[in-house]
């Protein structure tokens, strides 16, 4: 058995066009182009590439963007002043901190300091409050992709079994919280659940988002299940790579070629054997998570430029 890939490039380029639309209707009625801001603090190589991608998304859909970029060695008070003013600005209707800050930058006084109606991520603690209780605006990016590739793939959730591997603030916990509300029955695990195995076997729907090349294979996934790999990962060995993909393999080569290959939390290959459904990597889950940012961005602008949001 092979899996059926599901498309996150058509799937968010069909949000991006819905996105744009809306746009160009709050421009007619209002006069007004959302305004994106992205803080990034440092050189994290993988944030730049992220954020590239991300303006080069607003610019194409009609979204003003502009990318705030502070040095690796920007301590937490400079950070909160430029934040601050970003906040001020009656102009900026969404601002996106770009996680992770350098070791340096206090990151829990940074989100809670973002203004929740211009926090486009619902990452501040009163948007994710607002998540618990099911009144929020927006959800978090990378967890509204991933209902929206179940959705948009006609995969249904009420009643599925879901088991996500990863804890973190930005996808596994708030995903649990839309499964949950979508009548799924979910179990959140990590890495040092006991008998992982055993957990993610059971699983309908199986989400791996723990940052972990190739952490689940086979042996994790029940047969034909729907996988869902919000992992994304660089291996730089040509040993790893050979591991993952085979010796002699084209992603080996590519190692040697062009300095790394990209590898989701899932064992590719075994999870194309196993799974029914699986999202690839690259071209799964991250263009949903551009997608839904800007989808998110109109919305706060939405919101701004109409009625102030409780």
């Amino acid at each position: 058995m092979s899996a059926r890939l599901l498309d996150g490039k058509r799937i968010g380029a069909a949000i991006e066009a819905e996105v744009a639309e809306g746009v160009r209707d709050l421009e007619l009625r209002l006069g007004v182009t959302p305004r994106l801001s992205v803080l990034l603090v440092g050189s994290f190589a993988p944030s730049q590439i992220y954020v590239r991608n991300k303006a080069r998304t607003a610019r194409r859909i009609g979204i003003r963007s502009e990318v705030i970029s502070m040095p690796e060695s920007a301590r937490t008070d400079e950070v909160l002043s430029r934040l601050e003013a970003l906040n001020a600005d009656p102009d900026v209707d969404g601002i996106l901190v770009q996680l992770p800050l350098p070791e340096g930058v206090n990151e829990p006084a940074v989100i809670e300091r973002l203004d929740p109606a211009k926090d486009v991520d619902g990452l501040t603690p009163w948007n994710m409050g607002r998540l618990v209780l099911g009144t929020n605006r927006w959800a978090p990016c990378t967890p509204a992709g991933v209902m929206e590739i179940l959705r948009r793939s006609d995969i249904p959730v009420e009643g599925r079994r879901v088991a996500i591997v990863g804890r973190s603030n930005i996808v596994g916990k708030p995903l649990a919280l839309l499964m949950l509300r979508a009548n799924a029955t979910v179990t959140l695990c990590h890495t040092r659940t006991a008998d992982l195995e055993a957990e993610t076997r059971r699983a309908d729907i199986l989400v791996a988002a723990a940052g972990r090349a190739a952490l689940l294979g086979a042996r994790h996934i029940a047969p034909g299940a729907t996988v869902i790999d919000v992992g994304i990962n660089r291996v730089t060995s040509r040993a790893e790579a050979e591991r993952i993909f085979g010796a002699g393999s084209e992603a080996a080569r590519e190692v040697e070629g062009k300095g790394g290959v990209l590898v989701g939390d899932v064992h590719p290959l075994e999870g194309r054997e196993r799974a029914g459904a699986l999202t690839p990597v690259p071209g799964g889950v991250g263009p949903l998570t551009i997608a839904m940012l800007m989808r998110n961005t109109l919305e706060a602008a939405r919101l701004r430029r109409t009625a102030r949001p409780a």
